[in-house]
């Protein structure tokens, strides 16, 4: 059989590793609880993964390494092989395919904005003239850009390290509005000291996108072992358990709930697991 592995299953069955990628704030995706253990839904979704690349390689156990990835490492440290799956909040798109591949989508999210009430802003035209903060190597940035530019609005774009500088951008009135994936934008408001002051926008920058847990191209063996654990999962009555364990009930370490009940589109993705980046299959 050693004989015939190739790729990242051979790698982890010589190191007798599987190194995982994770995020320190994607709340409920992949963050770090009060003893700074990567949590999440997508850090569950990956150990399902291990699971099975552990059955399938008949390992007596397999060691799980960690390594925090941001938006802008997350790619090079896969395709470098630092690590061997991103368990975090990442778009899907033909883009970043060319570089790297997926597995089936595990979350549907629109690019939105979140801006504090008082401001009264509730159009994306409303942003005319004003700074707004999104996080750096993010789709939802290029999104911002591209819209400034079509519609003329003469935004000043700040971009910021990770999430949770943004928000606090929009927090402290550095910034009038943070553009970033709704279900993200929800879980910082939902953390926030007030909740209550904020505002996600119904106006999109975006299609439904898709979240995929990544790996690396061109490696056929390991992504139909890592198809086929998470094809189950979702088809399965335990994919539904996982997504309502993060997103409607109280969650570590702060006892938020997110109340974001499964969507209707990603029910159907579930129903029939997909690893398309076209938002248009998602309806």
């Amino acid at each position: 059989m050693a004989q015939e592995l190739t790729g990242t299953l051979k790698n982890i069955k010589d190191t007798g590793a599987i190194t995982l990628g994770f995020r320190d704030s994607s709340i409920p995706f992949s963050y770090l609880d009060d003893s700074q253990k990567p949590i999440g839904y997508a850090m569950d979704i990956c150990y399902k993964i291990v699971d099975a690349v552990k059955k399938e390689l008949k390992l007596d156990k397999l060691e799980i390494k960690l390594n925090p990835v941001t938006s802008s490492t997350r790619i090079p440290l896969l395709a470098n092989g630092t690590i061997d799956l991103e368990c975090g909040s990442t778009t899907n798109n033909t883009e970043r395919q060319k570089q790297i591949a997926y597995t089936n989508t595990h979350f549907l999210t629109a690019s939105r904005y979140v801006t504090k009430k008082a401001g009264k802003i509730n159009a994306i035209d409303d942003l005319k003239g004003k700074s707004v903060v999104s996080t750096a190597g993010t789709t939802n940035i290029k999104q911002l850009t591209e819209a400034n530019a079509a519609r003329n609005l003469n935004i000043n774009i700040i971009p910021a390290k990770d999430h949770a500088e943004a928000f606090l951008m929009v927090e402290t009135d550095r910034a009038a509005a943070f553009v970033m994936d709704d279900i993200l934008l929800a879980s910082l408001v939902a953390g926030s000291k007030a909740p209550d002051d904020y505002h996600i926008s119904k106006d999109a920058f975006s299609k439904p996108e898709p979240y995929g847990i990544m790996l690396r191209k061109d490696d056929p063996a390991f992504k139909k072992v890592v198809d086929a654990a998470t094809a189950a999962l979702y088809t399965g009555v335990e994919g539904q358990k996982i997504y309502d364990k993060w997103f409607t009930q109280k969650i570590a370490p702060k006892g938020l709930n997110l109340n974001t009940p499964i969507s209707a589109e990603l029910k159907n993705e579930f129903a029939k697991p997909s690893d398309s980046p076209d938002p248009d299959s998602y309806k």
